[in-house]
């Protein structure tokens, strides 16, 4: 992922963010939630530290569902068009994901880890020198 800033919002254009520093780290999740939130074979999830992610324009709504490790995973969209923007581990305030369709510039996935795999549709090839985690990695 590049270092510049990084910029994104919904799809109506009513809410922004940017991201002022670099990437913890990107992941393509292939998890049932992933699918159904996405409406997709997977999510893209940008990872960042908490303290580079500013809202810039809009307001957000939240939504939160139980994760399969027993927490609690806050998910926050735009009330006007309902597009998915980013998550959050409550108690966990170090980093967020970012939604990678959400960003202006999509992620180039060659670097990402894939998760959940035991969980991929049938005909989602992964390459082969991808790192890979069955699961949730540690």
């Amino acid at each position: 992922m590049p270092t510049e800033l990084l910029r994104g919002g919904c799809q109506c254009g009513a809410v922004r963010y940017e991201v002022g520093g670099a990437p913890v780290s990107l992941y393509v999740c292939h998890c049932r939630a992933c699918q159904q939130q996405a409406a997709s074979a997977f999510g893209i999830s940008v990872i960042v530290r908490r303290a580079d992610f500013q809202l810039i324009q809009g307001e957000v709504k939240r939504w939160s569902r139980p994760t399969d490790r027993g927490g609690t995973l806050a998910c926050y969209f735009c009330p006007t068009c309902g597009s998915r923007l980013w998550h959050a581990t409550v108690g966990d305030d170090a980093t967020i994901s970012v939604k990678g369709g959400s960003l202006d510039q999509p992620p180039d996935l060659r670097t990402a880890f894939h998760i959940w795999t035991r969980r991929k549709l049938s005909g989602v090839v992964i390459p082969e020198d991808a790192r890979q985690f069955p699961g949730e990695p540690d």
